[in-house]
């Protein structure tokens, strides 16, 4: 909760009994309370006019994301491409001939290694 333990949450308690008194405590939180509604209303009221004045210019909210979702989609395979790229297709016959070559080069190794 806000980065706030256990002990450091009752020693703020304390703080406010001492501060405030038992009495005031339930009128600050009332007043606390109706702040957050206030503001969780104003927020809603404000996220409802923008939605409301997108849609009156045409503009959708899916239309905005799907060309990036499409755009992060590009890049992710762009970066796959760079980091491996045995992984794209068409790359089998170069594994094959690196295959080859290292089986020749065993094979002219071979003798050579057994002489030592």
């Amino acid at each position: 909760m806000f980065g706030i333990g256990g002990g450091e949450f009752i020693l703020i308690i304390l703080v406010v009994l001492m501060l405030f008194g038992s009495d005031k405590i339930p009128e600050i939180a009332r007043t606390l309370g109706k702040m957050f509604r206030q503001l969780k209303h104003a927020t809603e009221d404000i996220k409802t006019e923008i939605s409301k004045s997108a849609e009156a210019n045409g503009i959708n909210s899916s239309s905005l994301t799907g060309g990036i979702t499409e755009e992060i989609q590009k890049v992710k395979e762009d970066l796959t491409e760079a980091v491996n790229p045995l992984s794209q297709t068409g790359t089998e016959q170069i594994v094959e001939e690196v295959e080859k070559a290292k089986e020749d080069i065993e094979q002219i190794t071979g003798p050579i290694k057994r002489q030592f």
